[in-house]
């Protein structure tokens, strides 16, 4: 494929658009966390990384051996070439991701993972509960290349050139023309790939969205977008803050028409409600008896930073969705990959090699139990090589 367009003239022709497993379409930004712990008017200095819901889970899915593509918009500026340039060395493709001269790249300070509200639990689709205040976070994003994506800049054939298409709710929360993008990009129609859709409510971004007059509440956005979608994570916390609902249940009945819909249930685990053969396809009267549920707690975690935990999640779950694996060997293969996040001081972990996976989501529910994760551990030889040294021991109950 071709290197970066430039521009807005961007040329849309979609004649022979390579398929791939997964596309993930969203901003990405250049982020800058503090070198110690401290508040951001206090740090002196600042380590850059990259930070993007939808390409972190490009980027586990084609560490996890699946074919990724990653649509977006950055400016031709350092900073878009950077995130270019890191992305791509992961092994997805980014020949679509449009370069704007007139538009820059974002960036944003954080001093931990941001959460949606206060008083959190690290995000345990892998992690262990800790209680914490909401994390500082600056974004200077408005006005930023991905922002300005629009149905108009980014075709539908390209954005449906996968097995599945991913996205979250950050990108609605960017403009009214990434609004209308995520809509046309969810309408039920021929040609649609399985549509996964990760809540990530990020309430500053709604706050500004609303604030500046964009005239759409955000709970009300999100809802929709949820509702024209196949398979859905939604934290439970997420749950709580953006709709006032509480436990999966109370979110399934929110939540009806996906065929898939998964809750993140801290550093307990998570649920899966996924509609059985013989449901009606429409979501409507969906409930107990047109639904398999599946619960799979996550395993103990030496968390050195809760950041990207989630992301890590969806895309051990797409990976499993792709293998055409059961819905508890999917959520399994989820607490993997956030356990790889979990325990590195960045967004992107580097998942455990297949074999390795496969060997521990094979484990009885007992010795799944008493997993433990610490730093390195996805880095050390598979079971079948050096059992005995794996960094994922059987630790006794106390």
């Amino acid at each position: 494929m071709s290197p970066l367009p430039s521009g807005e003239a961007v040329d849309t022709a979609v004649d022979a658009v390579d398929a791939v497993d997964v596309v993930c379409l969203g901003e990405s930004m250049v982020t800058f966390v503090p070198s110690r712990p401290g508040r951001l008017a206090d740090v002196p200095s600042f380590a850059r990384g990259i930070g993007g819901a939808e390409s972190n889970v490009a980027c586990g899915l084609a560490r996890a051996g699946h074919s990724a593509r990653w649509i977006s918009r950055v400016g031709t500026d350092g900073f878009g070439e950077h995130l270019v340039r890191e992305i791509a060395a992961t092994g997805v493709d980014t020949a679509y991701v449009q370069r704007d001269p007139r538009r820059p790249t974002g960036i944003y300070f954080r001093t931990a993972g941001e959460r949606a509200v206060g008083s959190e639990t690290a995000d345990g689709d892998g992690g262990v509960a800790a209680s914490e205040p909401l994390a500082e976070v600056m974004y200077y994003r408005a006005g930023s290349a991905a922002a300005a994506m629009s149905p108009a800049l980014i075709p539908r054939e390209r954005a449906w050139s996968g097995r599945v298409l991913h996205l979250t709710g950050i990108t609605p929360a960017l403009s009214g023309d990434c609004r209308a993008l995520t809509r046309e990009l969810t309408v039920r129609a021929p040609g649609r790939p399985l549509v996964s859709f990760d809540l990530n409510y990020r309430v500053s971004l709604w706050r500004k969205e609303e604030d500046e007059g964009g005239g759409e509440s955000g709970p009300a956005v999100l809802l929709d977008l949820a509702r024209r979608c196949d398979l859905v994570f939604v934290g439970e916390d997420e749950a709580e803050a953006v709709w006032g609902l509480r436990g999966p249940e109370a979110i399934r009945a929110a939540l009806p028409e996906p065929e898939v819909l998964v809750v993140k249930q801290g550093g307990a685990g998570a649920t899966a409600y996924a509609r059985r053969p013989d449901g009606d396809g429409t979501g409507e009267g969906t409930d107990a008896a047109t639904d398999t549920v599946t619960f799979e707690p996550a395993p103990r975690v030496d968390v050195v930073a809760p950041v990207g935990a989630g992301d890590a999640f969806a895309a051990g779950f797409l990976s499993g969705t792709l293998r055409g694996l059961p819905v508890a060997e999917r959520l399994r293969h989820g607490h993997l990959m956030a356990a790889a996040a979990l325990t590195v001081p960045g967004d992107l972990g580097t998942p455990p090699s297949r074999e390795h996976a496969d060997h521990l989501v094979a484990l009885d529910a007992t010795r799944w139990g008493t997993l433990r994760f610490g730093p390195g551990w996805a880095d050390l030889p598979s079971p079948a090589e050096k059992w005995a040294e794996t960094a994922a021991v059987e630790v006794p109950d106390s």
